[in-house]
């Protein structure tokens, strides 16, 4: 997936689901639209995970960039902002429907 001389920038933070909606955020991305998807590698992400605290409905969500490459700020393209539109029903959000993001400090790297 990526070169092994690439470097690589990462970012964790963490997102919150409205309670009951574990299954409808875990549906949404199972059909997360190929635009979507086309935007966030266009940004550079290489790696993408988001993970589930099932007690809390925190999402965790960690990222893996090409190091200063981002071709395209996906947060200011209309993409991107319907998907927000499309998931603010389910997750905790600001006033333009952009998920709370919460970003998480590195603590540890092995």
């Amino acid at each position: 997936m990526n070169n092994q001389n690439e470097v690589l920038q990462t970012r964790a933070f963490r997102m919150k689901l409205k309670t009951g909606c574990d299954q409808e955020y875990k549906n949404r991305h199972d059909e997360i639209w190929p635009e979507v998807l086309s935007l966030i590698e266009y940004s550079g992400v290489m790696e993408y995970y988001i993970f589930l605290d099932e007690e809390t409905h925190h999402l965790f969500a960690f990222q893996k960039r090409k190091n200063g490459s981002i071709a395209h700020n996906p947060t200011t393209d209309p993409i991107m902002q319907r998907w927000w539109d499309h998931m603010a029903d389910i997750m905790e959000v600001n006033p333009d429907n952009s998920p709370v993001v919460v970003p998480c400090q590195e603590m540890f790297k092995l």
